[in-house]
């Protein structure tokens, strides 16, 4: 009888009324839906890194600091976003994905509303580090979805478009915030991120499955997972890929996030909402390119060179910017345009969307039960490298100027490149993948 009656439920005098039945969705849709909403998440995450490129005079001049400071008090999201990677790759494992990813939406909006309130540099530093905090996982969610539930080959796929839906968030901050920021101020840039993380953390509730953890709740305590995911940065299988992801998100956010606008405003001479245009082809290059990085490491199979080459073809194009500014031996003619600039980011940008690759080898290098700790150990590394690089470059910025910084970024790319080729000349992308495949999971 009890059987009989499970799919009703029963009201007032106890006659059993049908359960009213939901909406089944497709099973490509039952993936595929929540990974788009969860990739929203990191969507948001752009958007709240990127803003102060396109705000850095109004922000410092109202809450009394200056430029080159304001880009070390933003260096307090990406060092807070670090420091979350370890306990949210942890807590992903034991909790599951939708209870971490409604944590971080909760996170991020107190942090958005704070720092729409900062009234002082103190103020704004602990803003950017809540936002940090509440950031920290918006990547993490979806890759580690992705890889409880979709076999390695797709991952490659799914993982490029991740980043390329959340890599959106730098179109928001761009020429859309700048028309925000000119007509209504730069806190309510903060307002908008408010309100965006609010709705998006309402569609993670309702389509996102509360499915059971990777693994049962381990008897280990906290402090030893937190060890493991610190030994995984240094195994032998993500050695490579640890190295080089400590410039690549770097130099993108350096230069898209912070000196970007700064770039074409003070050097170039734009208005601020010329200067949102100017980075608009640098932000399209990182939503399409991941896609198209994906495709060709599909078709070629040639993961290695495509990062190696990625990231020395990108120090290159910075090198490019600062011999073709004023003054330099390059400038002149087209050369010395602000149009020039642009698409030389573009190919900038283009050069660096090859950063889910490696997502891809440290997935594959790891049994799924410890996949958040693996993306986690490789998500530390991108915003620790952030954190540190932030922090020099802005002293470099206040010291030598702009280009110094370009110069830098462009030194960065060229030895994380070196090394990684070095850590991987004997054991290449494939043979590294081969191996994770083998094992027992």
């Amino acid at each position: 009888m009890r059987r009989a009656l499970r799919g009703v439920v029963r009201r007032g005098n106890n006659r059993p009324v049908p359960e009213p039945s939901r909406p089944v969705l497709p099973p490509s849709l039952q993936i595929a839906l929540p990974l788009v909403v969860l990739a929203l998440g990191h969507t948001l995450s752009n958007l709240l890194r990127t803003l102060p490129a396109i705000a850095t005079d109004v922000m410092s001049a109202d809450i009394g600091t200056t430029t080159a400071y304001l880009g070390v008090l933003t260096g307090a999201y990406h060092l807070f976003f670090a420091l979350g990677q370890i306990p949210a790759g942890v807590m992903l494992d034991r909790l599951g994905v939708k209870t971490v990813s409604l944590s971080l939406f909760i996170l991020a909006a107190l942090g958005s509303a704070a720092g729409a309130l900062a009234q002082g540099p103190v103020s704004f530093f602990l803003a950017q580090a809540l936002l940090g905090i509440g950031c920290c996982g918006m990547l993490l969610c979806p890759f580690a979805l992705a890889a409880r539930t979709l076999p390695p080959a797709r991952f490659a796929m799914w993982s490029g478009l991740i980043l390329s839906i959340g890599n959106c968030g730098m179109l928001l901050s761009a020429t859309p915030m700048a028309w925000l920021i000119e007509h209504h101020g730069w806190r309510a840039s903060f307002w908008v991120s408010v309100a965006l993380a609010l709705c998006i953390g309402a569609l993670v509730a309702l389509v996102v499955p509360r499915a059971e953890a990777a693994v049962p709740p381990p008897s280990r305590e906290l402090k030893a997972e937190f060890r493991e995911v610190l030994a995984l940065t240094a195994s032998m299988p993500l050695r490579g890929p640890v190295l080089l992801a400590f410039s690549s998100l770097a130099a993108v956010l350096a230069v898209r996030g912070v000196w970007g606008g700064p770039w074409f405003m003070d050097v170039k001479g734009l208005s601020r909402i010329d200067a949102g245009n100017a980075l608009i082809p640098l932000t399209l290059a990182m939503a399409v390119g991941p896609l198209v990085a994906g495709a060709i490491d599909r078709l070629t199979g040639a993961r290695r060179a495509l990062l190696a080459g990625g990231h020395l073809g990108a120090g290159f194009m910075l090198l490019f910017v600062v011999a073709a500014m004023p003054g330099a031996w390059l400038h002149g003619g087209p050369l010395g345009s602000a149009t020039f600039d642009s698409w030389v980011f573009f190919a900038f940008g283009c050069c660096l969307s090859t950063q889910p690759l490696l997502f891809a080898m440290g997935q594959t290098s790891t049994p799924k039960e410890k996949s958040g700790k693996a993306l986690a150990a490789l998500n530390l590394m991108f915003f620790c490298g952030t954190a540190f690089h932030q922090l020099v470059s802005g002293a470099i910025a206040s010291r030598f100027g702009l280009a110094a910084v370009f110069l830098y970024f462009a030194l960065a790319l060229t030895v994380s490149a070196m090394l990684f080729l070095y850590c991987t000349r004997r054991r290449p992308a494939g043979a590294i993948e081969n191996q994770a495949s083998a094992r027992p999971s």
